[in-house]
């Protein structure tokens, strides 16, 4: 998209927008109302038609194209190595603790339209959320290789230390259990099924805390579905925390 396009965008605070995209990104958006719902958070948000209109669904699909651009790079870039591996790394990636620091280094805080009085407006999810809105405000716009090349280029060979990711052994379930015996919490790692036979052998694990249902994951092993099962349990109780 060229520079011209800059000049046909309606108004002051459009031009203002892109040319923040433009300085992040390097590109123009074609599409500048995508970007507009992508940084509308949801305590500004507006209904029509009963739907109410924030960036909570772009976020929906940017989480999705974010793990699959992330799954690809991982896939090219460790060509031997095993899938817990690149699981883990992507967890990593796109954990929210590392989507809200990304959020702050390309200064999102000064994009997100959000109310300044709601005490909602300053979770400080919001950043994270508004960079997988982004992502899906991109993807929509531009298609699935062009926000590829953009994720991949301008966000993680630049701003993401694979090698400091992988030094930082991560067990979410040891941080989990220690939480629990310290807040006196009851912790259980229960298998919920077994799919498949052989290699193809699926164990979901679900986590409840006190009873109360947290964190579901499958993986072929049973150590590696509590992983990950203790890992979204341990996001979503961090997430619950800052809001």
């Amino acid at each position: 998209m060229s520079l011209l396009t800059f000049f046909r965008y309606r108004n002051q605070s459009d031009r203002s927008l892109a040319s923040s995209i433009h300085n992040i990104f390097g590109f123009y958006p074609k599409n500048i109302e995508l970007y507009k719902l992508a940084f509308t958070h949801k305590s500004m948000s507006t209904k029509t038609t009963g739907y109410s209109i924030s960036n909570e669904r772009l976020e929906f699909l940017g989480d999705a194209v974010l793990s699959t651009v992330v799954a690809q790079f991982l896939f090219k870039k460790f060509p031997t190595r095993q899938e817990g591996f690149m699981t883990e790394m992507r967890s990593k990636i796109v954990s929210r603790a590392s989507l809200n620091k990304l959020s702050q280094k390309f200064g999102f805080e000064n994009l997100i339209n959000y109310a300044k009085s709601n005490e909602q407006g300053k979770s400080k999810s919001m950043g994270g959320n508004a960079f997988e809105a982004f992502t899906g405000a991109l993807f929509l716009d531009y298609g699935y290789e062009f926000a590829y090349k953009i994720m991949v280029n301008r966000v993680i060979k630049l701003h993401i230390d694979l090698d400091e990711l992988e030094k930082n052994e991560t067990n979410y379930k040891s941080k989990l259990l220690e939480w629990a015996q310290r807040q006196k919490r009851r912790v259980v790692f229960n298998q919920v099924a077994v799919k498949g036979v052989g290699y193809d052998r699926l164990y979901h694990i679900q986590v409840t805390i006190d009873d109360k249902e947290y964190g579901k994951a499958a993986d072929h092993s049973i150590k590696g579905a509590e992983q990950l099962a203790a890992e979204k349990t341990w996001l979503m109780m961090n997430e619950q925390a800052q809001q």
